[in-house]
């Protein structure tokens, strides 16, 4: 395949995948000039009317669906090669790597990226099933993660619309053994929720780094599947929070009546354990609701009253038996702890005195309301030192605000003497999550959830996909519910304009030369027989000069083919006047009306023909059209019936 060229304009460069069905290839198209990725069905298949089917039905499925999450498909075909017949699918091209390729590298995910990937997942099979489109093979070697960490499903090769029938009635069952559903391993009835226990599988492997089950041959998986509990994932990687593994225990149910009821459910839990994942102990494992147990929580207070009564009425005849001889040494000890409290306080002072009295000291200011920074300044300026000691939420003082000092305000110490503070944090104040190089949409949704707004900027980039956040202001900390933080986005390369150059007359090379100088694209070259201009001129551009056209735009042109071998009859010269040529018309709608009816008439050898009569929006833009005709042939422009413009064909038209 290296080398061959598909549909008249999709060059094979390279094998890049492949799966049961199809090799993938990478390969670039000459007309767009991109690379593409290339779905090719493998040769043993190709008189499988079974498989052909099942392989036409995927570009038809995957071509309905539209989604940030989704690869795109571009084109399908069918192409013959000698006495094989070559079906292809064109997507988009990856750049990244496969989920599968992620979790072998790094052995187990970050719980913040595995839940990343589970919501993007769970985003783009929620479209597919509102189109009503079950994958029914979602592994994480169908699971793309581009560059800039975003989720691209692929390979819906055996989705099938989930309103026909979803019994799976062949022998071999199909999907992925270690992924697919119970169901699907029984042959039985699949729909959305085979999907969403697929996920499930595939959110136990990002956490774990392991599959929950093994086997020496599929048929023992698919077997377990069947029949064997899940191991909690919790008991693999005790850093799983707990609402993460209750919500991968759900997907994964052997009934499908006991998992989610939809995709939009299992998004809705998703979002909750996000969210509140800083708030989590990992390690107190009884702190929260678990499937393997609960624990009721233990009043220390209420234990400690209960051994104290214990050991009152173990004593309490004792102590009646003993009263009058204790009462003497109660009174003793006080006295004496009197005496000794005296002599601390009397001691006390006296060192208190001699420090004071060894140097100049200082009066302590008022700091409690200040900002941070501005505090800090005044204590180092009095040459005292200024210590953080902690930082604590409060309703009565903002972000940044000192809520406590250690020396009140006029007490007098020492130079260098440390003034410790606590800073206020604010009141619930929430984590900014990162959402640099996710889709805007994404990134919205991420801000809203944790209570904050955004502000978006746009900018060009020509690294940056459109829709892209390129940076975000702060990227990190915590900050106030409600507060604004700022998205600049890209909006993808920058569109420059250029005005479009007369090139009729000039050689074709340097017609070309100059077009692509302006930064447009030289399109169609239509060689056309002419006895009045040298072969290789220009004789006809699609844009005229003037025009203000985008960068890469493709200009047609008409080049002279030299004269037919009709318009010589052994060396003489013939009439040429009654050849056709092409002429061209820029028509632009009336905008202070909403409909014109344009209209062209052609007279010519005494007739006159409607040549164009078609109706344009105000909204439409203008467009090209092209006609021919005689040298002095006449063309009238009418707009709602009103004359506008009048042309002749001239010879050097």
């Amino acid at each position: 395949m290296i080398g061959k060229i598909l549909g008249g304009r999709y060059e094979i460069i390279e094998q890049i995948g492949g799966g049961g069905m199809a090799l993938v290839y990478k390969a670039k198209c000459q007309l767009l000039d991109r690379f593409v990725a290339i779905k090719v069905l493998k040769d043993e298949f190709v008189n499988d009317e079974e498989f052909v089917r099942k392989f036409r039905r995927e570009s038809q499925a995957a071509a309905s669906l539209s989604h940030p999450n989704i690869v795109n498909i571009y084109d399908v075909g069918v192409e013959s090669d000698g006495n094989n017949q070559i079906y292809y699918i064109v997507m988009e091209y990856i750049k990244g790597k496969t989920l599968k390729e992620l979790i072998k590298e790094k052995g187990k995910l970050s719980i913040e990226n595995a839940l990343d990937y589970s919501y993007q997942i769970a985003e783009a099979l929620q479209h597919a099933h509102k189109n009503h489109l079950v994958h029914r093979d979602i592994k994480p070697h169908n699971i793309m993660i581009t560059d800039d960490n975003r989720v691209k499903v692929t390979d819906f090769g055996i989705a099938r619309a989930a309103t026909s029938s979803t019994v799976t009635t062949t022998s071999n069952v199909l999907g992925s053994v270690h992924y697919f559903s119970p169901e699907q391993a029984r042959g039985g009835y699949t729909d959305e929720k085979s999907d969403i226990y697929s996920l499930g599988i595939v959110m136990y492997e990002m956490v774990t780094g392991k599959l929950p089950y093994q086997g020496e041959s599929p048929i023992t998986v698919a077997l377990k599947h069947v029949q064997e509990d899940i191991k909690p994932p919790r008991e693999l990687n005790s850093q799983i929070p707990i609402g993460f593994e209750n919500v991968i225990l759900r997907c994964v149910q052997k009934r499908q009546a006991d998992r989610y009821s939809n995709i939009t459910e299992l998004i809705k839990d998703l979002k909750k354990v996000r969210n509140n994942i800083d708030d989590i102990d990992f390690n107190d494992i009884d702190s929260y609701d678990s499937h393997t147990k609960i624990i009721p929580i233990v009043d220390v207070e209420d234990d400690e009253i209960v051994k104290s009564k214990a050991q009152v009425k173990n004593t309490k005849k004792t102590k009646k038996t003993s009263k009058k001889d204790g009462s003497g040494k109660i009174i003793f000890l006080g006295i004496f702890l009197a005496f000794l409290l005296a002599t601390s306080i009397w001691l006390g002072a006296y060192q208190l005195k001699k420090f004071f009295a060894s140097g100049d000291l200082i009066t302590v200011p008022k700091i409690i309301g200040m900002q941070e920074e501005q505090a800090r300044k005044e204590i180092e300026d009095l040459g005292l030192k200024f210590e953080v000691e902690g930082r604590a939420k409060s309703s009565e003082f903002k972000v940044g605000e000192v809520i406590s000092q250690s020396e009140a305000e006029d007490n007098k110490v020492k130079k260098g003497y440390p003034i410790r503070v606590t800073i206020s944090e604010g009141d619930n104040l929430v984590k900014v999550p990162n959402v640099v190089s996710k889709d805007l949409e994404y990134a919205q949704e991420l801000l809203e959830d944790a209570g904050l707004k955004t502000k978006v900027d746009y900018e060009n980039s020509d690294t940056i996909p459109e829709n892209v956040v390129i940076s975000q202001d702060p990227d990190s900390g915590s900050v106030e519910p409600g507060t604004r933080i700022k998205l600049v986005v890209s909006q993808g390369e920058e569109i420059k304009h250029v005005n479009m150059i007369k090139v009729v007359g000039l050689n074709i090379e340097e017609a070309k030369k100059k077009i692509l100088d302006l930064g447009l694209e030289v399109g169609d070259i239509t060689p056309q027989p002419s006895e009045t201009v040298a072969k290789d001129q220009v004789t006809w551009q699609s844009y005229v000069q003037g025009t203000k056209l985008e960068t890469k735009t493709a200009v047609d042109l008409f080049i002279s083919s030299g004269p037919s071998e009709e318009s010589t009859n052994n060396g003489e010269e013939i009439d040429v006047s009654n050849k056709e040529r092409p002429i061209t018309f820029l028509l632009t709608p009336l905008p202070e009306v909403e409909e014109t009816t344009i209209k062209i008439l052609r007279t010519q050898d005494g007739i006159t023909d409607i040549v164009y009569n078609k109706k344009h929006k105000a909204t439409e833009e203008s467009v090209y059209e092209t006609f021919s005709g005689k040298i002095g042939a006449v063309f009238e422009v009418y707009c709602n019936d009103t004359l506008v413009h009048q042309r002749t064909i001239t010879k050097d038209e």
